[in-house]
C-alpha cells in the first residue's frame, strides 16, 4: 500500500498514516481482539514503510489500549477501540494528569520568584531549540528537559525527581500527541508563554500558562482517544 499522497490537508507522518489504518482495521473488525498482527516485516512491506515506521505506529496502538506485544509472539489485539485512559509507559493518562496539575503548576509558580539567571536562560534556549526544531524525536527530548528544567529552576530538588520519574511516560505521550493531535506548534507558543511569566516574576502567571498549557495536553489526548 503506497502511501503516497494520502492525507494532504496538512503534513503529517508516515507513521501517522500508518497507525490510522491499523487503527481503523481493528475499529471495523477486521482484526478482532485476540487476533495477531501481521509480523513487523510483512506490514512495512504492506505499507512499504521502514519496520522502524511500523514499530512507532504499533506502540501508538498500545499506548492507546488497542494491542498488547508480548515477547517472542508477536503484538496482539486486545480491544476494538481506544481505552479511555491510555498508557504511556509504566503510567495511566491519567495518572499523568493527576500528578502533573499538582506537581508543575506550583513548580512553575516557585520557578518564577525563585529562579536564577542561568535556570532563565537554559529555559529561553530549550524553547527556541524547541521552536526550530524539525525532528520530532528531538523535539521530545527537548521538551522533556524544559520541564525537568523548570523544576530545577524552582529550587527544590524533590519536583525535579518527580518529573525525572514520569520523563519516560512524558516522552511516550509527547511523542503520540505530536503525531496524532499536531500539537508542536501550540506547544512552542504555551511553553513560551510559561517561559515570558517566569521571566516577568509573576508566579500566579506562571501558573495559570501552566495550568492552560497542561489542560491543552488533556483536550488534545481525550480528542485522539474518542477518534475527532
Amino acid at each position: 500500500m503506497n502511501l503516497s499522497g494520502r492525507r494532504t490537508a496538512r503534513r503529517v507522518s508516515a507513521m501517522e498514516v500508518v497507525l490510522d489504518e491499523i487503527r481503523g482495521a481493528i475499529e471495523r473488525g477486521e482484526y478482532a481482539v485476540g487476533d495477531k498482527l501481521p509480523a513487523e516485516s510483512a506490514l512495512a512491506q504492506e505499507f512499504e514503510v521502514s519496520r522502524s515506521v511500523i514499530r512507532e505506529a504499533l506502540r501508538a496502538t498500545a499506548a492507546l489500549g488497542l494491542t498488547v506485544s508480548r515477547t517472542g509472539k508477536g503484538t496482539y489485539v486486545q480491544a476494538a477501540g481506544p481505552v479511555e485512559n491510555p498508557i504511556f509507559g509504566d503510567y495511566t493518562a491519567r495518572d499523568l494528569w493527576e500528578v502533573r496539575r499538582h506537581v508543575e503548576v506550583p513548580v512553575a509558580g516557585y520557578a518564577a520568584t525563585r529562579h536564577r539567571a542561568p535556570d532563565l536562560e537554559r529555559l529561553q534556549r530549550l524553547v527556541a531549540g524547541m521552536e526550530a526544531e524539525e525532528s520530532d524525536l528531538e523535539w521530545v527530548a527537548l521538551d522533556a528537559r524544559f520541564h525537568t528544567g523548570i523544576a530545577a529552576a524552582c529550587g527544590n530538588p524533590v519536583f525535579t525527581t518527580v518529573i525525572e520519574e514520569i520523563g519516560e511516560a512524558l516522552r511516550q505521550q509527547s511523542f503520540v500527541l505530536n503525531q496524532l493531535a499536531d500539537r508542536r506548534e501550540c506547544s512552542n507558543a504555551e511553553h513560551r508563554a510559561i517561559v515570558e511569566a517566569i521571566a516577568a516574576r509573576d508566579s500566579e502567571r506562571a501558573e495559570e500558562a501552566m495550568r492552560e498549557h497542561l489542560a491543552r495536553v488533556e483536550q488534545a489526548l481525550a480528542g485522539i482517544v474518542g477518534g475527532s
